[in-house]
């Protein structure tokens, strides 16, 4: 692969996380003021929509997307996605932008610890010791035993958790399944759970909000397509890294938009939980070089 495409993934993912950072503020701002599950909802709509037209202009077309041995594994993605989207939009309005992604941000280190036990991949003293790290990183952000710790901030522990065994389940999809048929399920299956809930909790929107819900809907699919793309110029290893500019431009909107400040231990505690992440990440990308050496050896 070469430093052109790398360069592009690298550009291309940097795109994706300032789309989705948008996507976050504009959440938060919806959320202030309808409740989290009709935003979902409606936003799961015109996601589900874009993953099948995406599907259906795919080799193969829909059935191709559709078509999966291990069904009860996708719909259970799906459902594990859904419910991390409602926990994360809750978090940031009880909690703020700025602490929920600092905290959020150590999904990377429960993947790589949970993926020993439930994958069966090997996890050395060193991503260990990178995982204690951003564990002590985010107890510097939580801040437990002080008059102000708020509890709020397990919810956003809470959805890290959450996504963090999405992507240990969507590795484990990915063992049988193509990433096409995994990105449909997790569309559709989603766009269904959520419609099952939401439509009880239906509450007509401003005329001047349907604007923001339609930049809600846009970013999420706009930033879903740079991903996409992102993936297709650059291995994931070399893109993980500036996914964390996420970090950095959710908190320039907030700061901006919400009137939100930055915490010294939630400064702090971010580095430490970044650091930690940026390490796992070159750690394993050393591994998989490694692996790959040795396989074109033999």
């Amino acid at each position: 692969m070469s430093a052109n495409n790398v360069r592009a993934g690298i550009l291309l993912m940097i795109g994706a996380v300032f789309v989705f950072a948008v996507q976050d503020g504009v959440s938060r701002l919806l959320a202030d003021k309808y409740n989290v599950y009709l935003i979902v909802m409606i936003r799961y709509w015109f996601f589900a929509a874009f993953v099948v037209a995406m599907a259906a202009r795919s080799a193969g077309g829909l059935r191709r997307a559709a078509t999966t041995t291990q069904p009860v594994l996708q719909t259970f993605r799906g459902l594990l996605l859904i419910a991390e989207v409602c926990v994360t939009v809750y978090a940031f309005v009880v909690l703020g932008l700025i602490p929920t992604h600092a905290i959020f941000a150590a999904y990377p280190l429960m993947i790589a610890a949970l993926s020993g036990p439930i994958l069966g991949e090997a996890v050395g003293p060193r991503r260990w010791a990178a995982i204690g790290a951003g564990f002590i990183g985010i107890l510097v952000i939580l801040r437990p035993g002080f008059a102000v710790f708020a509890p709020e901030a397990l919810i956003a522990v809470a959805a890290a958790f959450l996504f963090a065994v999405y992507g240990l389940a969507t590795r484990f999809a990915a063992r049988r399944d193509s990433a096409e048929t995994s990105f449909f399920w997790t569309g559709v299956t989603g766009a269904v759970a959520i419609t099952v809930i939401g439509l009880w909790f239906w509450e007509p929107l401003a005329r001047e909000d349907w604007l923001w819900m339609f930049l809600l809907c846009l970013t999420g699919a706009g930033g879903h397509f740079l991903l996409i793309k992102s993936y297709e110029q650059a291995e994931a290893s070399a893109l993980q890294p500036f996914a964390y500019f996420q970090l950095v431009f959710v908190s320039i909107i907030a700061i901006t938009f919400f009137g939100e400040s930055i915490e010294t231990n939630v400064a702090i505690g971010a580095v430490i939980v970044v650091g930690a992440g940026l390490f796992t990440a070159w750690r394993e990308r050393q591994l998989n070089r490694r692996s790959t050496g040795a396989s074109a050896l033999r």
